[in-house]
């Protein structure tokens, strides 16, 4: 056993270990030499043998190895096993090794990319952000830059890069700055960045920088070179779709083998395949779905698990694909049964993660209820769309996505009150219930009811709205201070800054103390945030500021630029002149009728005929014409007819038809007589009636009075011989 393990300590002491199958070869003949299993040289030799298979990509090996060996190998390998169990998927109990034991630099690392391959970028931004001031060894600052830019363009893809209180770390890493063109690492992780924030145009630049940075890299061998372009090309094959330049798409495209790929970049790749391939047919009228769902089948691999498995957003945009598809197959009750399925399923999980419930499940649940309430109107639109999607939504009324739906549905009927309606009623009841997936106060939520309160006018209405909404994150973000990862982090930036602006404008003091409130959290989180900063020293202007607030106020207006300098250029008399243009109020009254143009008075003047005496004294004064007066008025003067009096008075009965009216006369004659009688008469022949009285007093009764003299048939009988 020396000789093993002595040739084991020699291998170790080696400056940089290339042939890892040989170090595992050594560490099984030091294991397997005789000796007592709970000495040193075993313990140094069973580590050595986790740390090859590691470097192998053995990581199922090395958890059974170290399960194996003990609670002295555990304690000894504490930062393989986070990290073998990282690489394998099993993110819970990686994330509570690397945290329970000591906090070295190594495990920091580990549970910052555990945290974000748990998709918690919020925690891994965090650990990012303290890692970076104090990188000491060479390379490692750069490893922390590289790493936070992935996690900033994370945030981004999930619509949270500048919109939450944490957003300052973000604002800190400014992606795409000059020394992220140095290295391909950091151009394509701030192309990513930019990509995530639509700036497709500057990605394309940043994607084109990491892939020649790449190709000229003389540390990469030409294997390594190919996986490392693989991602670059396929991000920039998505690049060029988004701008419309299909054709570079598709040769950058060609330049892909989606067999070289492995995981996740291998299913992103067969489908950027595929939408390179229809984008290339011209329009979608020639596209054929059911073509293009078979591509899909064919080229799709298995889903990957494991650490390279696909991330949240990537798997709503191949799910939207896939229902997309379906939907243009007809396949209208398969989408709306599995989007109902998944709902249930989304609503179940939601209840047994309370604390990330609103954060994760409320996009799927959005996409979900879309797609179902596509499904159930067979792609129609219009009022037939909302007759089959309304009586739906009555049966599921916490469904967000088909909320949504009916909503869009009603303004586009120019139905804006039914719209409003059908949100307030999701808010009442979002308000008594005590869900974990209300999304009462879900910042697009809120600003759909503040677009609709201004579209009606409901200024206070606004307000309202805006108050309870900062109230009810600056109650979450206390209940949860004590917590690791609070959710002031989550807290949504774009909303307090809104909130903050819109009640800044009202003259009750309670709404510019939460206004104030608000500002006060914005510019916790970012002090450098130049709007934040002016909403702060707005906020501070008041009758009741105390001398340590106004002297706050006057430090912080300092750091603005001065308004001499913003209005330099600006010609503000002619602003103020020409005023601000403003949409009015809507019309009370709905259903008025549009006024009908009425003749000038020069019109009036040129049309009167010139032979008519003029009046005197009160008579002189023009008369107030109807409407209806000053319509056939206009009309006569366009017609060039001089004859219409405007002081005639009208006939009441001109609606009437001509014999309907009091001054009909049938006209005279035979011819004349005949049609007044039939246009009199109402049915047929009216009989003649007599009363009789009944024998002895019993009463009278009415009858048919019997006709005089033979009857027309007993004229016409022929007389019998006698």
């Amino acid at each position: 056993m020396a000789s093993a393990v002595n040739a084991l300590n020699s291998l170790l002491r080696g400056t940089s270990i290339e042939d890892h199958e040989e170090a595992l070869k050594l560490a099984n003949a030091a294991i397997s030499a005789p000796g007592p299993s709970g000495s040193i040289e075993k313990l140094t030799a069973q580590h050595a043998k986790v740390v090859a298979l590691l470097k192998l990509d053995r990581f199922d090996d090395a958890l059974r190895i170290i399960a194996s060996g003990g609670d002295a190998l555990a304690e000894r390998c504490v930062l393989e096993h986070a990290y073998a169990l990282y690489k394998t998927g099993d993110l819970d109990t990686a994330a509570t090794i690397a945290t329970s034991a000591s906090s070295s630099r190594a495990l920091k690392h580990i549970a910052a990319q555990v945290a974000y391959r748990d998709e918690k970028y919020d925690r891994a931004a965090s650990l990012y952000a303290n890692l970076a001031p104090t990188s000491t060894e060479s390379g490692e600052e750069a490893d922390v830059r590289i790493n936070a830019l992935a996690v900033s363009a994370q945030r981004s893809w999930q619509g949270r890069g500048q919109s939450t209180l944490s957003a300052g770390q973000d604002t800190i890493l400014d992606a795409g700055r000059r020394e992220d063109l140095e290295t391909f690492e950091t151009a394509y992780n701030a192309a990513c960045a930019a990509l995530s924030r639509s700036d497709v145009a500057r990605a394309s630049i940043l994607l084109r920088r990491a892939q020649q940075l790449c190709e000229a890299s003389d540390e990469l061998g030409d294997d390594d070179k190919r996986a490392e372009l693989l991602p670059i090309l396929i991000q920039q094959a998505y690049a060029l779709t988004r701008l419309g330049r299909h054709d570079d798409a598709a040769a950058v495209q060609k330049a892909i083998d989606a067999s070289e790929c492995e995981g996740a970049a291998k299913i992103v790749a067969a489908t950027n395949t595929v939408v390179a391939q229809n984008a290339a047919l011209g329009t979608s009228n020639s596209i054929n779905p059911y073509v293009v769902q078979r591509q899909l089948e064919t080229a799709l691999p298995a889903t990957p698990t494991g650490s390279d498995r696909l991330f949240s957003h990537q798997e709503r945009i191949l799910r939207r694909n896939q229902y997309a598809i379906e939907l243009q197959c007809y396949k209208f009750k398969g989408v709306q049964s599995r989007t109902a399925k998944q709902l249930k399923q989304l609503t179940k999980s939601a209840e047994e993660d309370k604390e990330n419930a609103p954060s994760t499940v409320l996009p799927e649940t959005v996409d979900l209820g879309i797609f179902g309430a596509a499904a159930k109107a067979e792609l129609q639109t219009g009022k037939e769309a909302l007759r089959r999607i309304l009586p739906l939504l009555e049966h599921r009324p916490d469904d967000i996505g088909l909320l949504l739906t009916a909503i869009q549905l009603q303004l586009q009927s120019k139905n804006a009150e039914a719209a409003l309606g059908l949100l307030e009623s999701f808010f009442k009841r979002a308000e008594e219930s005590s869900s974990p997936t209300s999304a009462r106060f879900a910042p697009g939520l809120v600003a759909l009811a503040v677009s609709l309160y201004k579209l009606q006018g409901r200024h206070n209405a606004v307000r309202v709205e805006l108050s309870k909404a900062i109230s009810h994150w600056q109650a979450s973000s206390t209940s949860s201070s004590s917590s690791t990862q609070s959710a002031t982090s989550s807290t949504p930036a774009s909303l307090l800054r809104a909130a903050g602006v819109e009640l800044l404008r009202s003259p009750n003091p309670a709404d510019q103390a939460a206004a104030a409130s608000a500002f006060e959290a914005l510019y916790a989180a970012d002090p450098v945030d130049r709007i934040t900063v002016a909403g702060l020293v707005a906020s501070l202007a008041s009758d009741s500021a105390t001398p340590e607030q106004a002297e706050r106020q006057q430090k912080l207006a300092a750091s603005l630029t001065p308004v001499d300098q913003l209005t330099k250029g600006v010609d503000v008399a002619a602003l103020l002149q020409g005023g601000v243009a403003a949409l009015s109020a809507p019309a009370a009254v709905a259903g008025k009728k549009r006024a009908a143009p009425a003749a000038s008075a020069e019109t009036a003047a040129t049309t009167e005929p010139l032979s008519k005496k003029a009046k005197t004294g009160s008579a002189a004064k023009p008369a107030a014409l109807s409407r209806q007066a000053k319509k056939l008025q206009a009309k006569s003067a366009a017609a060039g007819d001089d004859s219409f009096d405007v002081n005639k008075k009208l006939d009441a009965e001109r609606w009437l038809p001509l014999r309907d009216r009091s001054s009909y006369r049938p006209p005279k004659g035979k011819k004349g007589k005949r049609r007044g009688e039939a246009a009199t008469m109402q049915g047929g022949v009216v009989k003649e009636e007599e009363t009789l009285a009944l024998a002895g007093g019993a009463g009278s009764v009415r009858v048919e009075k019997a006709p005089q003299g033979p009857s027309a048939a007993a004229k016409k009988r022929k007389k019998g011989k006698k």
